[in-house]
């Protein structure tokens, strides 16, 4: 590896360990945030589903323009969005201006993630490029390990605007590492597709404000079908301008090629898997079983220290002759496994009764992550290296946001329906249990966390049964008798 490959590598390594540790590490501060701000449902939701959205919404863009400005240049521009995004969060005086924040802050993630990918892949080919990506993983899943207990541990003896004024500086890191990146950018022409841009940011963002709306909507709201409608309508604009335009946001022959697609299909199931967990389960343990962000955080180290070894484990196991298609179906039935296991939740639940799950759900997306982009990206021309990274990162982070949306409307609705009151089912889903009976309100918080494993678990093992026959063989990678 020469030294610019090395500084390559370790500029997206801080960038692969940063974003990760912020979105683990703010699941811990939810609570302490709602609290201080008297915000709870869908405002504080948004913190999360916000950072999400603007993050999958900009990655093709930031994909793009890395192909045609420079995969450096718009990492480091990135890296300033996203330190100032953050700042801005731990000065905020509202949640609204928090929402705000981050959404800004998750637009320079895209930067960040898309172009770092892109780097990666133009510096890397081969065996070299599976250990790269690997390493991305494992530094992916050390900033997963270190958000809970970092943010636990800032939010129990600081507050919550320490938390992110840390990752702020952190994120600063990033910024100086990418000066001694080696540059690199597409030769082929490039231009950006701005109707493009335009309809799937539109089209991804109504969808997502209809979504966070559902569950104080009637059923037959105007608005939100309104909004619903046109963010669909959009989308649908989106898949025709990519059709025609020269230079597309996205090349829809990517997705023509099942393989490609089956890979992004594990990019959504690996979000489907684990975030959910990785997400939620902090808010549970605060509100129900009242421990500390710190152990909250603590108990987390079950999910994500197994990500921090697994990653280099798939790529070896690859290097050295195993079939993608099977660790890759193996990694999604874990996952599978460990939601379904997670059943086992209950008030007062100790630390050893979730140790299997969550082992489980972490062993499975450890293995993902360590193979998905690498394996991805190898079927894909060196001159779109940057827009196969943005789309790879929109599908893993547009995924992410839907789905924080989706289960945090399932979770209102079905507590909705327990407690026949909006405003405490909007309380009891931020894990504020205050009120004259709160043993009723944790069984009927665990009772909806229960319907939701069920439905994760069945998506999780019907996506990994999908992916099994997408990455099936062609009869080119089928050796012929003489």
């Amino acid at each position: 590896m020469t030294a610019a490959g090395r500084v390559t590598l370790a500029a997206v390594l801080l960038g692969a360990l940063i974003g990760p540790m912020l979105m683990t590490g703010t699941t811990v501060a939810l609570p302490g945030i709602g609290a201080d701000l008297n915000a709870s449902g869908g405002s504080l939701q948004w913190v999360v589903t916000g950072y999400f959205l603007s993050a999958a919404s900009f990655m093709l863009i930031a994909g793009s323009l890395a192909d045609l400005l420079g995969r450096r240049r718009v990492m480091r521009i990135g890296a300033l969005v996203y330190v100032l995004g953050t700042a801005a969060v731990a000065a905020a005086p509202n949640i609204w201006m928090v929402d705000v924040a981050r959404t800004f802050s998750g637009v320079g993630a895209a930067g960040i993630i898309a172009a770092g990918g892109a780097l990666l892949a133009a510096t890397f080919d081969g065996p070299a490029r599976t250990r790269a990506f690997a390493a991305v993983g494992t530094s992916s899943g050390i900033g997963l390990a270190l958000g809970p207990t970092v943010g636990g541990l800032l939010v129990g003896g600081l507050g919550w605007r320490a938390t992110f004024s840390v990752f702020a500086v952190l994120g600063s890191m990033i910024l100086l590492g990418t000066k001694f990146a080696a540059e690199s950018r597409s030769a082929a022409t490039v231009r950006i597709d701005w109707p493009g841009a335009v309809t799937l940011i539109a089209g991804l963002g109504l969808i997502m404000l209809a979504i966070t709306q559902l569950p104080t909507a009637t059923a037959a709201d105007p608005l939100l079908l309104g909004q619903g409608a046109a963010g669909a309508a959009l989308l649908v604009a989106f898949v025709l301008v990519e059709r025609r335009a020269q230079h597309p946001l996205l090349d829809l022959g990517l997705l023509r090629d099942r393989r490609f697609a089956g890979w992004c299909l594990s990019c959504a199931t690996l979000a489907l898997g684990s975030t959910a967990v990785l997400v939620t389960l902090p808010t549970y343990l605060q509100g129900v079983n009242g421990v500390s962000p710190g152990r909250a955080g603590a108990i987390m180290l079950m999910l994500t220290v197994p990500i921090i070894a697994v990653p280099s484990l798939g790529a070896r196991l690859i290097n050295n002759g195993a079939s993608p298609r099977v660790v890759i179906t193996a990694a999604l039935a874990a996952m599978a496994l460990g939601n379904a296991w997670l059943l086992v939740l209950h008030p007062g639940i100790s630390a050893a009764g979730l140790l299997g799950p969550l082992v489980t759900i972490g062993t499975g997306a450890g293995l993902a992550i360590g193979i998905i982009d690498a394996r991805a990206m190898a079927l894909v021309p060196p001159d779109r290296v940057g827009m196969a990274s943005g789309l790879l990162n929109t599908v893993r982070g547009g995924s992410n946001a839907v789905l924080l949306a989706l289960i945090g409307a399932a979770m209102i609705t079905l507590l909705r329906g327990f407690l026949d009151e909006d405003s405490l089912a909007q309380q009891v889903s931020s894990g504020d249990l205050r009120g004259p009976d709160p043993a009723s309100l944790a069984d009927s918080l665990t009772t909806a966390w229960r319907v939701t494993l069920v439905g994760i678990a069945a998506l999780c093992a019907s996506s990994a049964a999908t992916v099994a026959l997408l990455l099936r063989p062609t009869s080119a990678d089928i050796p012929k008798e003489n």
